[in-house]
């Protein structure tokens, strides 16, 4: 396992390299960001948003947490969705979730307290309005997998229900909603739905299966 001492080497190590390519790629980083994409997604370690899309430093706007649940009333995210559109004026929304997380398992078989508890709550929402769909998926991974692509959609309607994005539409502003999910399986993104100023969310269809 790395300690956090390697952490440090392998920061000076990827310093080193990028000035050798580039040397003036502080200075412009300095300069200040305008990312064209807010990410959120799940906090799981194993899905890194920068490195399984290859994006280099200030390409993207990045919020994460359990499940990439979106609640109105997480001033956290709400701030960053806020700062990202208003400020940065980023033109792509991606929420992505990911092949059998963990979040969304707790959220479907219980067990959890705690914040972790109360923060599922969200996700078992989720679970309840799309119960029948998401049990006769198949064995338990194919379970997992298809309330993970349910809650994807969930959440990005949420988003879109959002005071920030509904504004940002109102004004004629060119911003489109993105749900992907990640498969870890093969390390692919895989689209699942796509949003923006012209779809009617109530009338939003179930996903196809892309896990």
């Amino acid at each position: 396992m790395r300690t956090y001492k390697q952490l440090l080497l392998a920061n000076r190590a990827w310093s080193f390299e990028l000035l050798d390519e580039n040397t003036d790629f502080f200075s412009r980083q300095v300069a200040g960001q305008k990312p064209d994409f807010l990410w959120i997604g799940c906090s799981d370690s194993r899905v890194g948003p920068e490195q399984i899309t290859m994006t280099p430093p200030g390409g993207m706007f990045i919020h994460r947490n359990i499940a990439n649940l979106i609640d109105a009333d997480d001033l956290n995210c709400m701030a960053v969705l806020q700062y990202a559109v208003d400020v940065l004026g980023v033109k792509h929304i991606i929420l992505c979730g990911h092949h059998g997380c963990g979040g969304i398992k707790a959220a479907r078989s219980g067990g959890t307290e705690g914040a972790v508890d109360r923060w599922l709550a969200n996700a078992r929402s989720v679970h309840a309005a799309h119960a029948e769909e998401i049990e006769t998926a198949g064995d338990e991974d194919a379970c997992v997998n298809r309330f993970v692509e349910f809650n994807v959609r969930e959440q990005l309607i949420r988003l879109a229900r959002t005071a920030v994005v509904q504004a940002r539409w109102a004004s004629g502003h060119p911003l489109a909603l993105h749900g992907w999910v990640y498969d870890l399986r093969d390390g692919v993104i895989k689209p699942l739905l796509e949003l923006d100023a012209a779809v009617p969310l109530d009338a939003v269809e179930a996903p196809a299966p892309v896990l």
